[in-house]
């Protein structure tokens, strides 16, 4: 199921695309949502999906471990030295949004890191936010554009309960779709309640379990990044 609405948003990026040597910085993309709602798991899906025609990297954030920086090693979808982690010692949506120093240091550190390399600039950077609540949302000085990410299982009502996350998120992925008749989701009237929530900002829905799950917000971070380069 895909709610695709034909509208500006994609103009909608930041216009300093460069870094001071004025060379072009990458896109940042923020992935928040709330725990075990499947963020690191699209992380790990867009990795595959993009890293054979993409230069991207990762910074993930966890509040006293790097569980998710290891688990995205473990499953090798990047190189190491693409991966880093950001331990924010108190809640998550404090280093995505109230104070960005930490996450903003990483990433410029990988920018700066593979350009030192000459093996060309990144074009991506996705950063995944710690598991929160319907409010976390990244500061415009951190990322570009912000992803969030629900789940089915976490009940069908979420969507119209809205919350920031929910309603401002450049893009509302409703994950784990697969579990829908096992909890009693109603995919049709989340999908009813999200537009009512969001009006022209786009919806997926999604499962991983399935081979092109991560297809529709592969797709939505290539048209940034259009839009971004262009």
């Amino acid at each position: 199921m895909h709610l695709d609405h034909s509208h500006d948003h994609l103009s909608a990026v930041s216009a300093d695309a460069h870094r001071p040597d004025g060379t072009r910085r990458a896109l940042r993309i923020g992935l928040g949502g709330p725990v075990g709602s499947g963020k690191t798991a699209t992380v790990a899906a867009l990795c595959r999906a993009l890293r054979d025609t993409l230069s991207l990297a990762v910074v993930t954030n966890d509040i006293y471990t790097r569980e998710d920086a290891e688990f995205l090693l473990r499953e090798a979808v990047l190189p190491p030295e693409r991966i880093t982690a950001v331990e924010t010692g108190a809640c998550p949506h404090t280093a995505i949004r109230d104070d960005i120093s930490a996450n903003l240091e990483a990433v410029e550190d990988l920018e700066a890191a593979f350009s030192a390399k000459n093996v060309g600039p990144l074009d991506l950077v996705l950063v995944e936010s710690g598991g929160d609540n319907l409010t976390a949302t990244f500061s415009k000085g951190l990322v570009d554009a912000q992803i969030f990410v629900i789940d089915v299982a976490g009940g069908d009502d979420i969507p119209r309960k809205g919350g920031p996350g929910v309603t401002t998120a450049d893009l509302l992925v409703v994950n784990k779709t697969d579990l829908a008749p096992y909890v009693g989701a109603d995919l049709d009237r989340m999908a009813r309640d999200a537009e009512e929530q969001r009006g022209e900002l786009p919806v997926v829905f999604t499962s991983l379990r399935s081979t092109d799950g991560v297809a529709p917000v592969a797709a939505w971070v290539r048209e940034r990044l259009a839009a971004w380069t262009a």
